[in-house]
């Protein structure tokens, strides 16, 4: 426990790392390429140098950067944008790029731009 005292440990991006780390260990058996081996030995090797890191501003930085960048991903695939999708059209404003979001079947609509206040026409 004295040892890890003052060192940043394991966080998600630490875990996520490992897990890349020993699916190129397992691709590499089936496969055989040199490739892959040197591979998940340098993620092996950052992510020790993360957990030993006495720097735990910067490696929470790191953590930070990957949860928003997971939380992006993720949310393509949230249920809830799919949800949305199916009632409501989204459109561009074609003089602000503005999008605005109009509810399905209520035939043409003039449809007036929350942001430039143009008006234009098009079927929800």
């Amino acid at each position: 426990m004295r040892f890890m005292s003052g060192r940043y440990g394991a966080d998600q991006l630490s875990r996520f790392m490992l897990a890349v780390c020993f699916l190129c260990l397992l691709l590499n058996l089936f496969t055989g390429t040199y490739i892959l081996y040197v591979l998940a030995l340098a993620i092996l090797v950052v992510c020790y140098f993360r957990m030993f890191s006495r720097n735990l501003a910067k490696r929470d930085a790191e953590n930070q950067q990957y949860l928003r960048l997971k939380e992006k991903f993720l949310s393509v695939f949230k249920r809830s944008w799919w949800e949305e999708r199916r009632a409501y059209h989204i459109y561009k404003c074609p003089s602000c790029g503005q999008k605005i979001r109009i509810p399905r079947g209520k035939g043409k609509i003039c449809i007036t731009c929350p942001k430039c206040r143009n008006e234009f026409v098009k079927k929800s």
